[in-house]
């Protein structure tokens, strides 16, 4: 019997982990996302705080122990604490996980980038839940990739605890508010943010793609271990 693919997650702290069980429950087990939850310094949604996060001892750590669980390929789950590295850095985050696990390795930031090019998109409206100052960061990075934000907004929660209480109508509301009709996409950066199970819900009411933070590390991670292919519940990415 073939194993189903296995993407393992490096997921800093805790807010809204819980949303890569309850998606490998309601697709029967097709898919395994195996969580290791990294060490973190402060809960803040500020670059210096992130710029921890993301570091190089707090991944390696995190990669040893998610090599237990023989992974296809490895996920840096963390959005803000990938792009606050700029390109370059988080493409040396991925390429240092992946010689310590020997697999694949992406993050949530590299994963927006290919996911937007997977569905030919080049203008976005962001919905961030950080402060203003940390989300410009993201404009940045997707810059960076010949991506453009025609429309910005940037909540300002300070901590991603704060972010994982936020249900699924405060996540439509969020996304709705950004939208214009330039936009081919609007992204909700953030894996502290629940959103595996409201995408069609984020789509029927924007009549557009939505990449979300955790739908695209599991679509990256997929991509990585070439285990593509079409999945209900997860939007236009998926289908």
């Amino acid at each position: 019997m073939t194993r189903p693919p296995v993407v393992g997650l490096l997921y800093p702290g805790h807010a809204a982990e819980d949303d890569f069980p309850a998606l490998e429950s309601a697709l029967d087990g097709a898919i395994r996302l195996p969580v290791v939850h990294t060490s973190i310094g402060r809960d803040e949604h500020t670059v210096e705080a992130l710029l921890d996060t993301g570091s190089a001892a707090r991944l390696a750590e995190g990669a040893d122990a998610i090599a237990a669980h023989s992974p296809d390929a490895v996920m840096w789950a963390c959005t803000s604490g990938s792009f606050v590295y700029g390109r370059d850095g988080a493409a040396a985050q991925a390429a240092a996980i992946s010689a310590r696990v020997g697999v694949p390795a992406s993050s949530t930031s590299i994963g927006f980038v290919e996911a937007a090019r997977a569905l030919g998109i080049s203008k976005v409206a962001v919905a961030a839940s950080y402060p203003a100052e940390l989300a410009e960061h993201f404009r940045s990075f997707l810059a960076a990739d010949g991506i453009e934000v025609i429309a910005f907004g940037a909540s300002g929660i300070f901590t991603a605890a704060d972010v994982g209480r936020l249900g699924p109508e405060a996540v439509v509301e969020m996304a709705v508010a950004v939208d214009v009709p330039g936009a081919e996409a609007v992204l909700v950066p953030d894996t502290a943010m629940h959103t595996l199970t409201c995408i069609d819900a984020l789509e029927k009411a924007l009549g557009k793609p939505v990449l979300t933070a955790n739908q695209v590390t599991v679509w990256e991670g997929l991509r990585l271990a070439r285990a593509s292919h079409p999945l209900p519940g997860l939007g236009a990415l998926f289908r």
